[in-house]
């Protein structure tokens, strides 16, 4: 293809946005670019060896026998992602031009993402809202200066905003006068353990937070956005402040950089004393590799940047606190656990962690009124929403609800006349087997919750919440039956016969994941929730140890060794191959866990026949499974084990001749 044939061509994209002298497109949607365009785009790729040029934006040249190959690693997950290489390509005299924005402060960022993709791309209505939030906001009214990271982040703090996920959010101006989004904000997401704290729902504004350690408030500015009641101290950045108490402290990464033991044990003790219900502490894991790189300093290393820093591993650090504090410590995450104070707020978390979220409002209703009687029939149409409320209600606990638990309750009783006649007519109207299917569930639940419990070694509690008080009289009628049976339960998981069994039994029942003969069983992490209690149970004694599950993707059972692995992929989701980044390895036997970051020492693994380890439903498993059939008709390619090396796989298909765009293989 010539120069006048390119631009001719050129204006012939319908796709993509549209810019007077460029059209800009993601990688997922060059399958719909015209078919000469498409053609000479992947031969010239070839033919000047950049195929392992990373990229996932194409930019047109309008006027000029040009692209650029852009790449923006974070364009699904940051709102506005920043640029990081450009491979600018003169096709007329072939010459490549490179840029690195790896290291700059300042590097272009992308708006209006939903431009780039394909019509049907199932993310364009969420990238839609963004951009309407920012166009109500007035963000985009001067284009030609929000095109780089650093004004387009003095702008968002002139209109008070920030970017959370990908939301939009004003920062609170409070009754005072006081606009709290003047102080200097110098990131815009939360660090891990307020993240943490953010995905359990304690940041709804319902609980007071104090920030121990505060450094420049970056944490503190956004926790205060959120409507929460927040405040915060540093020695450094904001000695003047009042050191107040809170629901919740935050002692983020602060122990671990005090040189003294002892002054590291008075400053974790009196943050504690600062919590009303707990203390979240966090600090930064490392193993001996890690340490050993740096001068020994007292019990921690001198790092390169002349700072003291105290590692720790999980375990270590589990230990310190709890032996600092007297009470147990939960892992919320790698290097963060939560300190309870509030004994009911405790057990309140431990149980949420079992629930099923099953969407009951998707299967429940039959809708068969016309079994019932006329008069049934009439009262039943005019309250047939809050009769569906209640039913969800009832599926969600497993049991009837209390008057306490039913938000409704009021409502229903002046309607129906007690939650039990309610109870009657909705057995008359909707598929009684589904509350006996949920009654079935939620008893599993409580047994894995108090078998993690004997786990962990938590005493008795002295009160429950009356949430677990009715569920034990239902569903077990007595406590000591309750831990009767859980005893029994915990035990089973150290029988490795059991384990193997209850692997092959949940792998014939889902007909998903990956079995390796006697070794291993490997799953995506959705689902868990579907495994039998005994699994459940297994794999909740390794996140007693981790923390939450929320970045993982991929959990391996081995069922000989007491082990289980975690695996991390590069947007698992979105990518036909994704590559291993990060595999943990949780030895319950020795309460010891194992990490390993792939990428420069280990070459990161690709994932091969992802389609097996997912269902119909999941993110483009249409798309997978036609890969992975494609890819599995490669006669040269073996993908015993677990495949080749991603090195071997790229010269493999390089010496076919083969080309993979998105999800599509063209040979």
């Amino acid at each position: 293809m010539n120069k006048p044939n390119y631009l001719k061509t050129i204006k012939k994209i319908k796709i993509g946005k549209h810019l007077p002298d460029a059209i800009y497109l993601h990688e997922s949607a060059v399958k719909c670019l015209p078919l000469p365009l498409k053609n000479f785009l992947e031969s010239q790729v070839i033919e000047l060896g950049f195929e392992s040029i990373t990229w996932n934006l194409i930019k047109f040249f309008k006027r000029e026998f040009k692209i650029s190959l852009l790449n923006y690693p974070e364009f699904y997950t940051a709102a506005f992602p920043s640029l990081k290489s450009s491979h600018s390509i003169d096709l007329e005299n072939l010459t490549c031009k490179k840029i690195q924005y790896t290291n700059s402060k300042n590097p272009p960022i992308l708006h209006r993402k939903e431009t780039l993709l394909e019509p049907s791309n199932p993310l364009i209505p969420d990238y839609k809202k963004l951009t309407t939030q920012a166009e109500n906001e007035g963000l985009f009214e001067n284009k030609r200066i929000i095109g780089f990271k650093n004004r387009w982040e003095e702008i968002l703090k002139e209109k008070g905003l920030s970017i959370i996920g990908h939301e939009i959010v004003k920062k609170r101006v409070f009754d005072n006068g006081i606009e709290r989004h003047k102080t200097a904000i110098d990131r815009y997401s939360l660090s891990t353990p307020v993240q943490s704290l953010y995905r359990n729902n304690y940041l709804n504004g319902n609980y007071t937070f104090f920030d121990y350690g505060c450094g420049k408030c970056d944490d503190l500015n956004i926790v205060n956005e959120l409507g929460v009641n927040a405040s915060g101290w540093d020695p450094v950045y904001r000695s003047d402040s009042k050191i107040v108490k809170a629901d919740i402290v935050n002692l983020g990464f602060v122990i671990n950089i005090i040189e003294s033991p002892s002054e590291r044990t008075q400053t974790l003790k009196k943050a504690y004393t600062l919590s009303k219900k707990f203390l979240v502490a966090s600090v930064m894991l490392g193993s001996e590799s890690i340490t050993s790189k740096f001068k020994q300093y007292g019990d921690g290393v001198i790092t390169s940047r002349n700072t003291f820093q105290k590692y720790y591993t999980q375990n270590e650090f589990r230990e310190y606190l709890e032996g600092s504090l007297g009470e147990l410590a939960i892992a919320v995450g790698p290097g963060v656990f939560y300190i309870f104070k509030d004994k009911i707020e405790e057990q309140q978390l431990l149980i949420n962690r079992q629930g099923r979220r099953k969407n009951w409002k998707r299967i429940s209703y039959t809708d068969s009124p016309d079994r019932l009687k006329i008069k049934q029939q009439a009262f039943y149409t005019r309250h047939k929403d809050l009769l569906n409320d209640f039913w969800n209600t009832c599926l969600e606990f497993g049991r009837l609800p209390l008057n306490s638990e039913y938000k409704r309750s009021e409502e229903l009783r002046a309607t129906c006349g007690s939650h039990q006649k309610a109870f009657t007519l909705a057995t008359e109207i909707y598929d009684k087997l589904n509350f006996q299917l949920a009654e079935s569930e939620r008893r599993k639940d409580l047994l894995v919750h108090f078998a993690l419990g004997l786990f962990s070694r938590r005493k008795p509690y002295k009160t429950m919440p009356r949430v677990l008080q009715k569920d034990i009289k239902h569903f077990f009628n007595k406590y000591t039956d309750t831990i009767q049976e859980s005893t029994d339960l915990l035990f089973s998981v150290g029988n490795t016969q059991t384990i193997k069994s209850e692997c092959q039994k949940a792998d014939e029942n889902l007909k998903t994941g990956r079995m390796d003969g006697d070794h291993s069983w490997t799953i995506h992490i959705d689902y868990i929730n579907q495994l039998s209690p005994v699994l459940r149970t297994y794999i909740g004694c390794a996140t007693q140890l981790y923390g939450d599950l929320y970045e993982v993707d991929m959990i391996k059972i081995h069922m000989q060794s007491n082990k289980v692995s975690l695996m991390k992929y590069d947007d698992f989701e979105n990518k036909p191959l994704p590559l291993l980044m990060e595999r943990i390895k949780i030895n319950l036997r020795e309460q010891r866990i194992d990490f390993f970051t792939y990428g420069d020492k280990f070459k990161p693994q690709p994932l091969y026949l992802k389609s097996q380890y997912i269902e119909d439903g999941f993110p483009k498993y249409k798309d997978q499974r036609s890969f992975d059939v494609q890819l599995s008709s490669f006669e040269w390619l073996d993908l015993s084990g677990f495949g080749p090396n991603i090195d071997e796989f790229d010269e493999g298909i390089a010496d076919k001749g083969i080309l993979i765009k998105g999800f599509d293989i063209e040979t």
